[in-house]
């Protein structure tokens, strides 16, 4: 039995959404871990000083080298855990979540273009090499599949969902939401690119949404990196409907029949009540 198509990219979508389950959930272990360490300091008596070594690098036969132990205060380390909990962890978090839904946009394409080759612009130019040094069809298919997608990846966040378009028939300037993963990935980009300070660019890019102007921070915390979350996984069902109507997946109706409630778990509820406070009480 082949697989079809629509079979194909809803296993892409279904994927992408346990990725980003995982995401969610590694950042709510991540920030319990945070929690607890700073309990446990808080529980140390006044003036306790708590030694730290860790690997700077692995000798020859692969043991550590390790740092000379460094004494924190309670109170240096609580900092150090407050920035990780509430800066470090959400900025890393949106990275990956904007890696995973880059990945997924990617791969939707290279499936339909590699299924339906006859979407590839017959202008489309290539190098001669690789015609001539690939050893089947299908060899230099997935070449000039690739170098289109390498072209688009450098186009703006708007010029690509309009090349999206032409290869798929999703319309994604349409939904609200891919313009808040938009503005999501010009976050991105400047944590990136520019220590966290806003640009021209970041302001360009985001529009309406952009939540700084250009010159201030751009800050990442907590409840963003959650909205952040959401945002993902409603524009991973708004792909999961939209290609289904145009490449039905049996897959993916199967499911729908069979249970009338969502089937998205949560994963970081309770993640952080008092997001907007610092760890410690």
């Amino acid at each position: 039995n082949m697989e079809t198509s629509g079979n194909k990219l809803n296993n892409i979508l279904r994927n992408t959404k346990s990725a980003l389950f995982l995401q969610g959930e590694m950042a709510q272990l991540t920030y319990l871990s945070f929690e607890q360490n700073v309990e446990w300091i808080n529980q140390l008596e006044e003036g306790a000083t708590i030694p730290i070594s860790y690997p700077l690098g692995y000798r020859a036969d692969h043991t550590p080298i390790m740092s000379d132990p460094k004494n924190y205060s309670k109170e240096e380390l609580t900092e150090r855990y407050n920035f990780l909990g509430l800066n470090k962890l959400p900025i890393d978090s949106i990275f990956q979540l904007v890696t995973i839904m880059e990945s997924l946009l990617n791969d939707i394409l290279r499936t339909i273009l590699i299924e339906y080759p006859n979407k590839i612009p017959s202008k489309k130019q290539v190098e001669v090499n690789c015609i001539l040094l690939s050893s089947s069809i299908e060899e230099a298919k997935i070449f000039i599949v690739d170098n289109i997608l390498n072209e688009i990846a450098y186009k703006s966040p708007r010029d690509y969902a309009i090349e999206f378009d032409k290869y798929t028939s999703v319309n994604l300037l349409e939904n609200p939401v891919f313009h808040k993963y938009i503005e999501l990935k010009a976050t991105r980009d400047i944590h990136i690119h520019n220590a966290g300070k806003a640009n021209e660019i970041y302001t360009t890019k985001a529009g309406v949404l952009s939540r700084v102007k250009s010159g201030e921070y751009l800050p990442v915390d907590i409840p963003y990196f959650l909205m952040s979350y959401e945002q993902c996984l409603q524009l991973n069902e708004i792909l999961e409907v939209e290609l289904d109507k145009i490449w039905p997946s049996e897959n993916f109706r199967n499911r729908i029949a069979t249970t009338n409630s969502s089937e998205k778990e949560v994963v970081i509820e309770n993640l952080l009540e008092e997001s907007t406070k610092p760890i410690k009480e």
